[in-house]
């Protein structure tokens, strides 16, 4: 009979702090959501993965000081990640927006909706990217990221309450700027 997911995590992260081998599958499980988290922060792919390289070698280096305080590791994970981000804008500024990078594929039925769907979406994202960086790092966990308020909160170094205020607060904005039902789409 296998561990349920959250115990199966303890015991590789406990394993982890003693054998460097099995924090390789941690970074297994958790590389992906990171470098998304980050590349959605920086826009850039070659910054994105450097962010995400120092996220693990920060992690792989304090895994012993860790400590599950009923967490998942992944909110320890992404507390370096917001970190290591807000190190990086300290030093530059991303020069690339991720939209430029992808394209709405040709063919296929509702190409159109699909289209204005992409549009919509790009301009909240825009506007979103003119929020202070703490409302933009707690709506991007959030809405982006599907993480808890607690998880959040964790992560960002912040009470749970500070950060439902952030979320508030920057879809608040959001509306103010935003026309119409827009907002609804990164809600839904």
């Amino acid at each position: 009979m296998s561990l349920p997911p959250r115990d199966d995590e303890r015991e590789l992260v406990e394993r982890a702090k003693y054998e460097p081998p099995a924090f390789g599958e941690l970074y297994d499980r958790y590389f992906l959501q990171i470098y998304k988290f980050v590349y959605s922060r920086v826009h850039d792919q070659a910054i994105a993965e450097d962010v995400t390289s120092d996220v693990f070698l920060k992690a792989l280096r304090g895994i012993g000081r860790y400590q599950d305080t009923g967490r998942p590791f992944s909110a320890w994970l992404y507390q370096i990640a917001v970190n290591a981000v807000a190190d990086r804008f300290r030093a530059a500024r991303p020069l690339e927006d991720i939209d430029a990078q992808h394209d709405v594929s040709v063919g296929g039925p509702g190409l159109e909706e699909m289209a204005a769907r992409r549009d919509r979406m790009s301009r909240i994202w825009a506007q979103v990217e003119t929020l202070p960086r703490q409302q933009q790092t707690a709506l991007v966990l959030k809405f982006q990221e599907d993480m808890k308020i607690e998880d959040i909160a964790i992560a960002m170094g912040k009470t749970a309450g500070a950060v439902k205020l952030l979320i508030h607060r920057g879809v608040s904005r959001l509306r103010l700027n935003l026309a119409g039902g827009e907002l609804e789409e990164i809600e839904a």
